[in-house]
């Protein structure tokens, strides 16, 4: 009877346990989004707090040094005559050619909104200021000033503004941007805008105090925006481009490259910003070949006429017939006698340092095949946004998604071997060519230039702004991506995915093979208990055995559950060691049968069903190494969408924090792709593949990166490792571990950080997954301040990539 009684009891403890649980999840996920961003604007006050007040402090001190100097007061008597003589001066002299204006004596009647700066407290230096502003009757200002104390600077007014204008109707409202270019020196100040109507008659629009600072710390600049870090980082100057015309001199090959130009009815503007984009590149070993598909708009031929009378680079054909894309591309081909050809689409624009890259690049590496560049967008206004920083070439994220595209530059003599560009795959041609070129070449000659080469033209009707604008495109795209599985002898079917992109799903042996799964633990019975009934529950893969490894529990509940469990088939191996993950799971995989190893904390739950057949069937892929899977926080935030090199100092989750469901940046949170590194926390690989790496080094790595150290392992014996988002679980993150919060822990975890960067440091900075552009302190896919070729050190994080 107490038996009886005991047993109730505890199961309505676990009940109400349970219930617990349940809430806490909920308060979790309805709390999440307001903690996440709330944590974001601490850490970014603080940060911003520490600097201010460290500038303000520096120049506090300054300034009561200079008071009670010698100088100072010696020079006080001629200070006194300086203030005499500026009140005693009519017009106050603003600059040596002219005074300042009289202060305006009405405030304006005007809408307007200040869209930069964000805040008034900044450094001293160049200031934009940037906005618009409406009067009264609909007019934008003639003029318009700033006023910083003796100071007027002119700015700049009917910029145009389309946002305004589809606000308030077309009219004026469309060209009623202002831009003022200032200069701020350190202290605080009054700045007054100032605006002008037609008739010449000033009034005062907004006034401001702004505090300037002296940065004193050793900081790159912080980028809000593309365009800010564009402004900072792209070098496009004339002197730049002159040394960049110095070193093509010097190339002992300067190979001839044929752009290849398909046309059809395209607006004027376009048409001719596209070829003079060609035109405009410092790279000159180039030729132009513009194929007309039978347009019927009349400014076509005579534009195409008068831009082959004006450079005899510039080669066209007059189709005929109207035969789409890919015959018109094949038109161009035919007039190409370049070594390597270059594709641009008619409304788009090349860099004017594009051909020259690709010139440089094929001089240190003259065997490649294709080589492709990162790319933006650009608007009807030039305005460039949404930049692509593209991963080096990934195999299998590019049977995902089309990445190579915009720039991409292929050796001719291959594209004309494949047939070159194939009638019925309009609308995804470029990818069916690229599919075709790779599987005649090798990957290391598939080239990646981390620069910005290629502006995609962002209007009505491209498929810049949205893949849905060409419906077509999804059919061809399957049909393209089906017969590359089908003539590399994949088997295979493919499925969209939400973005308008693809997921390629491997077929299983029949029978499928044995896999075990591994799980250590340590007094962690409500974990195990959750992750084994989430296993048996939900796992629909058929032939898998679990061993669980015990890390001397002493724990009672944890030891009858142990007991329970091995009763109903699961293998427990005991192991009476102190804690070392790596030694641990080399123990296990030495018991293991499997052909294939799944490595799984005990504080996983299993999402979806069919998760070990999707890792298991990329596991047996021939060329893959270790497959890691998509891991949330119980709150429904990504923590694992594989791991990026380099982040922290060593390695960090990609997309950390974002939410379910998210693409991630340019929807790679959605897509299977290739990383360096998988969290041990998931990964599955093939046993053989395992022992041939010697496993994880439980000598050295005991606790954090060694399966970041695995994975690398694994890569530098041949085979590419891979994550699915399509293997889903919860991960109640270190549950039985616990955190690095002690000086012993922090002490090991120094030492392995160091171990990592003597054995992988060269490898750990340049991750093929990740763009040079993009920053190493965030693993959010930022902005890098500066770009890593002046690469700022990043403090060590110490986040454990096993938890």
């Amino acid at each position: 009877e107490s038996r009886k009684g005991f047993a109730a009891l505890k199961a309505a403890s676990d009940q109400r346990i349970s219930r617990f649980e349940a809430l806490t999840a909920k308060l979790h996920r309805l709390s999440y989004n307001f903690q996440a961003e709330l944590t974001r604007i601490i850490a970014t006050s603080t940060n911003d707090r520490l600097v201010l007040q460290n500038n303000i402090a520096a120049l506090d001190s300054k300034v009561r040094r200079m008071q009670v100097s010698f100088s100072w007061q010696i020079t006080a008597p001629l200070r006194a005559l300086r203030r005499l003589l500026t009140k005693l001066s009519s017009q106050p002299i603003t600059t040596a050619l002219a005074p300042s204006p009289p202060l305006p004596s009405t405030r304006a009647a005007a809408e307007f909104i200040i869209d930069e700066p964000f805040f008034w407290v900044l450094p001293a230096g160049a200031l934009t200021v940037r906005g618009w502003c409406l009067l009264p009757d609909g007019e934008a200002p003639a003029k318009i000033r700033a006023r910083i104390g003796e100071r007027v600077i002119l700015g700049f007014t009917q910029l145009p503004r389309a946002d305004v204008a589809t606000a308030h109707g077309p009219g004026s409202s469309e060209f009623s941007g202002f831009q003022i270019e200032v200069t701020l020196t350190p202290g605080r100040q009054s700045m007054h805008l100032e605006i002008s109507d037609r008739a010449g008659s000033w009034s005062l629009l907004f006034q401001t105090e702004i505090t300037a600072f002296t940065p004193t710390l050793d900081l790159p600049p912080a980028v809000e925006s593309y365009e800010q870090w564009l402004h900072l980082y792209e070098d496009l100057t004339p002197t730049a481009l002159h040394k960049l015309t110095e070193r093509l001199a010097e190339l002992p090959v300067r190979p001839l490259i044929s752009v290849l130009l398909p046309v059809y009815n395209t607006p004027e503007i376009w048409l001719r910003q596209a070829i003079e984009s060609v035109r405009a590149q410092v790279y000159q070993e180039w030729e132009l070949c513009i194929a007309d598909d039978a347009s019927t708009v009349a400014h076509i031929r005579p534009l195409l006429e008068e831009a082959a009378l004006s450079d005899a680079r510039i080669k066209i054909v007059f189709r005929e017939k109207n035969g789409h894309i890919s015959h018109a591309s094949n038109s161009a081909l035919a007039l190409a006698g370049g070594e390597f050809i270059a594709l641009l689409d008619h409304d788009d624009e090349l860099a004017p340092h594009a051909l020259a890259e690709m010139a440089l690049a094929l001089s240190r590496q003259s065997d490649a095949d294709l080589l492709y560049s990162d790319e933006d967008k650009i608007d009807e206004q030039g305005r460039r946004f949404a930049p692509y920083f593209k991963p080096a070439f990934l195999p299998d994220l590019f049977l995902g998604q089309n990445y190579l595209t915009h720039l991409a530059v292929y050796r001719a003599t291959l594209v004309r071997a494949v047939g070159g560009f194939r009638p019925g795959f309009e609308g995804s041609q470029d990818w069916d060519l690229a599919l075709r070129v790779i599987a005649q070449t090798t990957a290391d000659r598939v080239v990646h230039i981390a620069k910005l080469l290629y502006h995609w033209r962002a209007i009505p009707g491209s498929t810049a702004l949205t893949l849905d604008q060409k419906k077509y495109h999804g059919a061809a795209a399957q049909r393209a991506l089906q017969e590359h599985l089908t003539r590399t002898g994949q088997v295979a079917t493919l499925s969209q995915v939400i973005g308008g992109h693809w997921r390629v799903i491997y077929s299983l042996p029949t029978p499928p093979p044995l896999v075990s799964i591994i799980i250590p633990t340590r007094n962690g019975v409500r974990h195990l208990r959750r992750c084994l009934d989430s296993l048996r529950a939900k796992t629909s893969y058929p032939h898998y055995e679990i061993i669980v490894i015990d890390n001397d529990s002493d724990d009672a509940a944890t030891l009858a559950y142990l007991r329970e469990i091995a009763a109903t088939g699961v293998q427990v191996l005991p192991y009476a060691q102190p804690f070392n993950y790596s030694a641990i799971n080399n123990f296990a995989a030495n018991h293991a049968v499997g052909e294939i190893l799944a490595l799984l904390n005990d504080d996983l739950e299993v999402i979806t069903p069919n998760w070990l057949e999707e890792m298991a069937a990329q596991a047996l892929r021939p060329e893959i190494g270790c497959v890691g899977a998509m891991l949330y926080y119980p709150h429904d935030s990504i923590q694992h969408a594989g791991i990026v090199l380099g982040v922290g100092g060593v390695a960090g989750h990609a997309f950390k924090t974002f939410p379910r469901g998210s693409e991630g940046i340019f929807n790679r949170a959605r897509l299977v792709q290739n990383y360096s590194a998988v969290t041990g926390a998931c990964l599955v690989v093939r046993r053989s593949t395992y022992l041939q790496v010697g496993g994880l080094d439980e000598d050295n790595l005991a606790i954090a990166f060694n399966d970041v150290d695995f994975c690398l392992k694994v890569r530098a014996a041949g085979y590419r490792n891979l994550w699915s988002p399509f293997a889903e679980f919860y991960h109640h993150e270190s549950a039985s571990r616990g955190a690095e919060d002690t000086p012993a822990k922090q002490a090991r975890f120094g030492a392995e950080i160091k171990i990592m960067r003597d054995r992988w440091g060269a490898m750990l900075d340049t991750d093929p997954a990740y763009n040079p552009n993009l920053s190493l302190n965030s693993e959010d896919f930022a902005f890098a301040s500066p770009p890593r070729a002046r690469r700022y050190s990043p403090p060590i994080s110490l986040n454990s990539i096993n938890s």
